[in-house]
């Protein structure tokens, strides 16, 4: 801390561009590329027809037939993100082409080899992530219009239309409301750090507005997502070779390793931005969902992870507040709380609906004698009926986060 007499300055709160954070776009990946150099294109050309080929049960054969192309063209983050993007996807495609009763146990070495390399460089999983599929995978139709729905597109795709573009762009849509509260965290420290009560009471009501701003984004989903289309066509692209019975034994990377490697499918859970909400706040989740938590950041840029990492040894904004005793602040923080909860709540009601309703309805369809498969696919999956995409007990997992979130309101 600051001493009385000014020898000694305060420390600095965290810099946001520090860990490749956005003070204009948090944590998305800043006006994404959308092309890669010419001599990726038989990445892109494959990557571009996806939905086609994988609903024509055409994209392996694709890939058998692809160059193992070098990555040592790529060049900087934005080159080795969208590459990452683009091999994710073809990835995804390819282990899940015939659904969960068809997959495969090795990833040919053209496609796992440069996959591992572009891995490694940017710090990923070599499996779709929320880096991917949300933070990198965005472009605006018209480069001087609003970052809104009606203005953005995916840059790749996989089966599921419209209903697949509305599950990516609402979910980009509640990263970018949490632009304020990230900026807020910052404040935050700032005014701990220098017990500036005033400044951080203005911080927490930003950041419980902005928590606010999200659960209104995250709303939409309704409008943009047909539950049946996520449930029995887009879900199973999104899950993982690690706690999912329809892969026990994970996937071999050719050419990379001979024992096969288990990796957790794209979750929520894997969103940089609750997390450091969560330790801003100081919110101690139970022991098992805390384990499971953690182990989603293996799956986050590193420089957000470390974002993270950095709010957790932080000075405790919980403590101030308690220790100011004033009741003003007290409020505010509890608004935070409060927001975070509500939140929570309402992701539970959405899984409700596109999971655990959607699940019910395909069980009672394959019961029918005239059994007929889901919209523009073949069988909705049953192996993650329970669990989610990311491996996952989901009801027991997200109740149990919503219910800590609540434990964290400090009482009078």
């Amino acid at each position: 801390m600051e001493s009385s007499d000014g020898t000694e300055e305060p420390p600095l709160p965290l810099a946001l561009s520090r860990f490749q954070v956005s003070e204009e776009f948090g944590f998305l990946l800043p006006d994404p590329l959308t092309e890669l150099p010419a001599p990726y294109s038989p990445w892109m050309d494959l990557a571009r027809e996806l939905p086609q080929l994988i609903t024509g049960h055409q994209l392996r054969s694709r890939v058998h037939q692809m160059p193992q192309l070098s990555t040592q063209h790529l060049q900087g983050r934005e080159e080795l993100h969208l590459a990452h993007l683009v091999l994710s996807f073809i990835t995804m495609g390819y282990v899940w082409q015939e659904g969960e009763e068809g997959t495969v146990q090795v990833l040919p070495r053209n496609l796992a080899v440069p996959y591992w390399e572009v891995s490694q460089a940017l710090g990923l999983p070599p499996i779709l992530s929320h880096a991917d599929f949300v933070l990198a995978n965005w472009r605006r139709k018209d480069p001087n219009g609003p970052l809104e729905i009606e203005n953005l597109d995916t840059i790749i795709t996989l089966p599921g239309g419209e209903s697949l573009r509305g599950f990516i762009l609402v979910t980009l849509l509640v990263e970018k409301a949490a632009v304020p509260g990230i900026k807020a965290i910052v404040q935050a420290l700032g005014a701990t750090l220098q017990r500036d009560e005033e400044s951080l009471h203005r911080a927490l009501q930003e950041l419980a507005g902005a928590i606010g701003a999200m659960s209104q984004a995250l709303r939409r989903m309704h409008d943009y997502v047909d539950p049946e289309v996520f449930y029995s066509v887009i879900r199973i692209f999104l899950s993982g070779w690690k706690d999912n019975p329809a892969m026990p034994h994970g996937l071999i990377y050719e050419g990379v390793s001979p024992e096969p490697l288990a990796f957790s499918g794209g979750s929520a859970a894997q969103s940089s931005v609750l997390h450091a909400f969560d330790e801003l706040l100081g919110i101690c989740h139970r022991h098992d969902t805390a384990a499971f938590l953690h182990r989603m950041r293996d799956y986050m840029p590193p420089a957000h992870r470390a974002f993270v990492q950095e709010l957790r040894a932080a000075v405790s904004v919980r403590q101030c507040v308690l220790a100011a005793g004033d009741a003003r602040l007290r409020a505010a923080f509890n608004r935070c709380v409060c927001a975070l909860t509500d939140f929570r709540s309402q992701h539970i009601a959405i899984v409700t609906k596109y999971i655990a309703i959607a699940a019910t309805k395909a069980r009672a369809r394959r019961a029918e004698p005239s059994a007929s498969a889901g919209p523009s696919a073949g069988k909705p999956p049953t192996a993650l009926e329970a669990k989610g995409t990311g491996g996952s007990q989901i009801f027991s997992f997200l109740k149990s986060i919503r219910d800590s979130t609540r434990e964290g309101l400090i009482s009078a």
